[in-house]
């Protein structure tokens, strides 16, 4: 009998530590386990997340995704790997050496003809872009403009038959907190769709290669390829353009940025219409407010756009402001830090007349300022302007144009800087921006400044 007992507990035993090894190396783990692996401090986390699965519930995505994923296309960009690169690496290691690049990204259909906006930096570069559709039709696509201030491009497939496409939503309406949807390819993972809600409205990411920003913030999950996919709200009307994600690591950590709907669809229209974007200015220099910037200019105002200085001629100084006068909103948009002036401006044609209240002295006024035409370009990540009158007297020529914004680091490594003259490109001379605005990377041989010193110095791209 004892050993009858003696062999029962030791199988009853060897039972219990089987299940015990089993349960932990082999069962999922429970949501303590988790939580007590990644510590008390995410416990609140989890919280939030629940309730807003409660609100998630109460609001039907369905009906936005279902309108939205069919008009999300899939982007290759084919280019070739020696386009982006110094002359000097092309001699060392050769073009014939290097394969071409592929890129991946997103796009969205915003006519039944074809049209497609997408970003900038999505199809850069480009020798062949092919779009894939929802339904896994394939097509080439022809770039018909870009703009890489707002990382806006607009390219164009044809066919036959009527293509399933986006409305525009008004980006100014959205309010922190809304829900909105992130459709695109993340990863080659086509028409993936992730919810979240808007998190900030104009929103400036400081990145020195882009001048104009004024992004949407938001929570939804964005990762490599949805560049240039679609942010649309619960009525699935296009809100915005996946752009942009802040990452150490290179993948979603919570935080992605879309262009407004408002600049996309206004560089598309100025694409389209007119070929290039055009851009009112209204001519104020300044700086947005805070504690420190009213202790500084001595002025009792934390919020609002400080002007320091104006441009002669132009709207802002023909309308009557004045150096002092702090901005405080433009056609009922609160006005509290640069992007929210340079995001609603971006929106506008020459042209056309905003409604400025701003402070002087204490007392608020009201003007109608009407804005002009932004005599610029983007060329080899250069902004250029056609030459003033007083220009051509100081520098001594009649041709040429002006660089106000260096942005090419090869360049500024060779000593080329903000305040140099392009003359010729190619052995050609320029003068207007049109002269570069065709002009690609892949053409180009040499291009000859003119220094603030007066003197000459040519650039050899290639060897």
């Amino acid at each position: 009998m004892k050993s009858f007992i003696k062999t029962l507990s030791i199988a009853l035993g060897s039972a219990v530590l089987s299940i015990f090894i089993y349960d932990f190396y082999f069962q999922p783990a429970s949501e303590e386990i988790i939580k007590g692996n990644v510590g008390a401090s995410l416990i609140p986390a989890n919280y939030t997340y629940n309730s807003g699965n409660v609100a998630a519930e109460l609001t039907d995505f369905t009906v936005a995704a279902e309108k939205t994923v069919h008009a999300v296309v899939h982007v290759k960009n084919t280019s070739s790997s020696s386009s982006d690169l110094p002359a000097f690496y092309r001699y060392f290691y050769g073009d014939d050496e290097l394969p071409d690049r592929i890129g991946t990204g997103s796009g969205v259909i915003i006519s039944p003809n074809g049209y497609i906006i997408t970003n900038h930096h999505v199809i850069e570069n480009n020798s062949e872009i092919e779009i894939t559709t929802n339904d896994n039709k394939t097509y080439q696509a022809t770039v018909v403009g870009s703009d890489p201030s707002s990382d806006i491009a607009v390219l164009k497939i044809n066919t036959d038959q009527k293509l399933p496409y986006v409305f525009f939503g008004n980006s100014d309406s959205t309010k922190i907190g809304e829900w909105v949807l992130a459709v695109g390819n993340p990863f080659n993972l086509n028409s993936t769709v992730t919810a979240g809600i808007i998190s900030a409205k104009a929103r400036d990411l400081n990145q020195k290669d882009r001048k104009n920003e004024w992004y949407l913030q938001t929570d939804a999950a964005v990762n490599q390829g949805n560049s240039g996919g679609a942010l649309v709200n619960t009525r699935g009307e296009l809100i915005g353009i996946n752009t942009a994600i802040t990452s150490v690591s290179g993948g979603f950590v919570g935080y992605s940025f879309a262009v407004p709907s408002n600049v996309a669809r206004k560089v598309f229209e100025d694409i389209i219409e007119f070929g290039d974007v055009q851009q009112g200015l209204l001519g104020v220099m300044g700086q947005a407010l805070n504690s420190e910037m009213a202790e500084r200019f001595e002025v009792k105002e934390t919020e609002g756009f400080y002007i320091t200085d104006l441009e002669e001629g132009l709207g802002a100084d023909l309308a009557g402001l004045k150096p002092n006068d702090i901005i405080k909103s433009v056609d009922e948009i609160s006005i509290n830090k640069f992007a929210d002036l340079s995001g609603y401006l971006a929106s506008k044609r020459p042209g056309e007349e905003v409604n400025i209240i701003y402070n002087r002295n204490g007392k608020e006024n009201k003007v109608k300022v009407r804005l002009e035409k932004i005599n610029r370009a983007n060329f080899f990540l250069m902004e250029v302007r056609e030459l003033t009158p007083d220009q051509k007297n100081e520098y001594l020529t009649e041709k040429g144009l002006y660089i106000s914004n260096m942005n090419n680091r090869w360049l500024y490594q060779k000593g080329i800087d903000n305040g140099f003259v392009i003359l010729e490109i190619n052995d050609k001379e320029v003068s207007k921006l049109k002269d570069v605005q065709n002009i690609k990377v892949n053409d180009l041989e040499s291009i000859l400044f003119l220094n603030p010193s007066g003197e000459k110095e040519r650039i050899s791209l290639e060897y």
